[in-house]
């Protein structure tokens, strides 16, 4: 047995397939699911989700913008604000874009909150497009 796995961003589908595993960056932790998880709602966080067709196959990595999964009868849909697939990204470009993020997150003032939230916020995005593109592990 399978599961159907959809992961739908506001302007594409980026997966539509079956799956044996999927890893999603939930809010509390990585949440791994297979057949036969129990129905299931929660909020994702920034980061790579990792999905296997089969147990023959490598891990497929997809960076994720936040958002949220169900887990329904061996279904799961995920609707996010952003979402890459690993392969689709430039290694290079992440790692520029990641290194850039990094950099601007320990030069920001802690006095300045909205500043800090926002550097966080691209540093996340850009360790997610980094990850996924195979950069780190």
């Amino acid at each position: 047995m399978t599961l159907t796995v959809r992961v739908i961003s506001p302007d594409k589908t980026v997966w539509d397939a079956a799956a044996e595993e999927v890893v999603l960056p939930s809010t509390t932790g990585q949440l791994g699911i297979l057949t036969g998880h129990a129905p299931l709602l929660t909020a994702l966080d920034t980061g790579v989700m990792r999905v296997r067709a089969n147990k023959n196959q490598n891990w497929t990595a997809i960076a994720l913008m936040g958002g949220f999964a169900e887990v329904e009868e061996n279904e799961i849909t995920i609707l996010v604000n952003g979402a890459e697939k690993g392969d689709s990204i430039n290694l290079e470009e992440a790692r520029a874009a990641f290194n850039q993020a990094e950099t601007r997150l320990n030069q920001v003032q802690a006095e300045d909150r909205q500043a800090q939230i926002q550097a966080t916020q691209a540093y996340k995005r850009a360790r997610a497009r980094f990850q996924a593109a195979g950069g780190m592990v």
